[in-house]
């Protein structure tokens, strides 16, 4: 007999444009940490909704923000704005440590924070991006272009051109590729996507010198760092340097759509003016409340700590398990990726999923974890004690199955 999650996935196949694939489960709802299927099985959440959830599932604070806003205003179109949208922009601000003459656009997406960035770019006039190999910054067509996987860009090609992809974290070939011709310089301070990988805050300075001697701006893609989750606000600032312009989403709303793009100084923020960009529900009263909740939360529950605190917590924890299938632990705060000695990952979470864990193989022998921040270092013992029996399961080959005979 079939489950009631089967019979939703189903109906899922045969309505939804199936560019995500099958999904393995139907969740129904979530508290804290946890979330539920519709069959009723409880799962600890170490993804977050790929780094989204920030404050967790249900997080009083934030359920209070937008139950508040929505009852008050959820759209004014920005022929008007609101308290929230300029709240939350002088928030942005604040955390950031941009100077006088900053300021935020505000859009539904990382990708349309990514596009806002690369018509940013544009008025420098120049055409030439540097991005780098491994890099995730989209789908949309102007992201999908410094976006670098193959399998992602070459069924929509040709993308726009100028964009170089230079291998992630050599400073020889960004020192190459960076000349007067370039517009822009656009890295993430961690690649989620690729791995969890990092080049480490050398590599960012280097960027910031290369972009400020050829006239090009510097654009940190902070969609998936940003709002606390390496611990501190932006990963960009553990490198010590003010970049000209950066993009989020991911966290900001702690799961209210939202994107959001920052220029730095009043130079960089004059570039774009009136009718030269837009979004009709940017910056909306309902998404810009959520942030707002999500801002305040980390810095009244002391959350920047409390993510340095329990990151390090796991990583100790499961480098003391000695398995042998697990070759080590990177990433920084809570984005972090469990490195494997073989392509087990998928195999490992499927054994974690049916253990009730969620966690994310984000390569053929890298397990992500991005749980929301708001997660007890009791929880991450609860999965690192399970771990073992997840990894031992994946690398046993399974029993034969016997033939048919006939």
């Amino acid at each position: 007999m079939g489950t009631h999650n089967d019979e939703l996935l189903d109906r899922y196949q045969r309505s939804v444009l199936g560019v995500f694939g099958r999904p393995p489960l139907v969740l129904s709802h979530g508290d804290g940490c946890w979330v539920w299927d519709v069959d009723g099985n409880r799962y600890l959440d170490l993804v977050g909704g790929i780094a989204v959830n920030a404050l967790g599932h249900g997080h009083p604070a934030l359920v209070a923000a937008v139950s508040k806003q929505a009852a008050e205003a959820i759209h004014v179109s920005n022929l008007f704005t609101s308290p929230a949208q300029v709240e939350l922009a002088e928030r942005i601000l604040q955390v950031a440590e941009a100077p006088e003459g900053s300021a935020v656009f505000f859009a539904n997406s990382g990708a349309e924070a990514i596009e806002a960035a690369i018509k940013l770019s544009r008025r420098t006039g120049r055409s030439g991006i540097v991005a780098a190999e491994g890099a995730f910054h989209g789908r949309t067509t102007g992201a999908l272009a410094l976006t670098h996987k193959a399998a992602y860009r070459e069924p929509f090609e040709p993308l726009i051109p100028g964009v170089t992809h230079v291998p992630y974290g050599d400073e020889d070939a960004l020192r190459a590729a960076v000349t007067d011709e370039t517009a822009a310089v656009v890295l993430e301070p961690v690649q989620g996507e690729a791995g969890v990988l990092s080049p480490g805050p050398a590599y960012l300075r280097l960027a910031r010198e290369l972009t400020t001697a050829h006239g090009a701006l510097l654009v940190v893609d902070e969609i998936q760092t940003g709002v606390g989750r390496t611990g501190t606000w932006f990963a960009f600032q553990q490198a010590g340097i003010v970049p000209d312009a950066m993009t989020l989403a991911k966290g900001l709303g702690g799961g209210v759509p939202i994107g959001a793009l920052v220029t730095f100084g009043p130079q960089v923020s004059g570039m774009l003016t009136v009718g030269q960009h837009g979004s009709t529900f940017g910056g909306n009263p309902l998404a810009a409340a959520a942030g707002l909740a999500v801002l305040e939360t980390i810095e009244s529950q002391g959350l920047l700590a409390h993510v340095r605190e329990v990151g390090e917590h796991l990583v100790a924890a499961v480098t003391a398990l000695g398995h042998p299938l697990v070759t080590g632990v990177r990433g920084a705060g809570l984005l972090r990726a469990i490195t494997l000695a073989a392509d087990v990952a998928p195999a490992v979470a499927a054994a974690a999923r049916e253990g009730g864990f969620i966690v994310n193989p984000v390569a053929p022998n890298a397990l992500r974890l991005a749980p929301p921040l708001v997660i007890t270092t009791e929880q991450v013992d609860a999965f690192v004690a399970a771990l073992p029996a997840f990894l031992d399961a994946a690398s046993t080959p399974p029993e034969p199955t016997p033939k048919e005979t006939s």
